[in-house]
Order: C-alpha cells, then structure tokens, then sequence
C-alpha cells in the first residue's frame, strides 16, 4: 500500500528564500511558478509543495506544517553534523530538552527535527527493526538506543 510520501505542501513568506533552503538540503527543483515551488524528495515518486503567502503563521495548525524525510539509520546517526554543514541546527521535538536524534522504539523508528525559515517543522526519520521484548521501551537517545540493544 503506502510506501513514502507523493507530496506534501507548506506555506512559506520568501519563496526565494525557501529555495535556497530546500536546495541547500540537495533537493532538487522539480517546477515553479511565480508564487509556487516544487522540489523532489524521490524524483519522480514524491515532491513538496511550497506556495508563497503572507499570512504563513496563521494559515495552518502547526501540526498540518509538518513534513517528514526518510533517511538510513546510518545517516541518523550523523545527522546533526550534516544539518550543522547545512548551516541548519536541530530543534527539539515535543517536550524534549535535547536536539539529539531520538528512536522511539514502540513505533519503530528515529527521529531528529528542524525547521525551514518559515518555522514548518521538518524531520529526518528513518525505519529500525525493533525486537519485540524492546517495543514497550520510551523515546531514547540514539547513543541509549545501542547501549540497549545493538551493544548486546
């Protein structure tokens, strides 16, 4: 069935702005209009929609202004160095203190969070096979993560 994201589509106040910012995380630009942008996150198979407005803070929940990127747990693992070469810094998600890339063991999967300069929360998410006496486990850190499992 669902296998990745067609599309997803955010408000943002500078579409020049958001250009560069998507570009910069070596997407590429798929079509754009004067008010309308679209970057391939899988050429060909899913792309986001950014459309220029001025009211961006007040035309979606935060909720709705949310887009996910499925990386490799590899990748997960460098990820804050990657956004720092990106001039991008991580946020922390929910009511977390640390930026650091997090897995959730009972969904099955990790995370880390950022937003693009209109403030639409972003993520590098990836897929973790989980053991099942594992998946009763809270959010734990990534350095948590292979201490309890991948350590054993």
């Amino acid at each position: 069935m669902i296998k990745g994201i067609y599309e997803a589509h955010l408000p943002v106040k500078d579409l020049d702005k958001s250009i560069e910012f998507y570009h910069n995380l070596e997407l590429k630009l798929a079509w754009r209009s004067s008010d309308t942008a679209f970057f391939w996150i899988v050429e060909g198979e899913s792309w986001v929609g950014l459309w220029e407005g001025k009211e961006v803070k007040t035309l979606y929940h935060p909720s709705l202004r949310h887009l996910a990127f499925t990386i490799s747990y590899e990748d997960m693992k460098s990820s804050l160095g990657w956004l720092k070469s990106k001039g991008i810094s991580a946020v922390p998600f929910g009511g977390r203190t640390s930026v650091e890339p997090f897995v959730r063991p009972y969904q099955g999967n990790a995370s880390v969070y950022f937003e693009d300069p209109d403030g639409n929360s972003l993520e590098l998410m990836c897929y973790i096979e989980i053991p099942e006496h594992l998946r009763n486990i809270d959010k734990v850190s990534i350095e948590e993560w292979e201490e309890l499992y991948i350590g054993k």
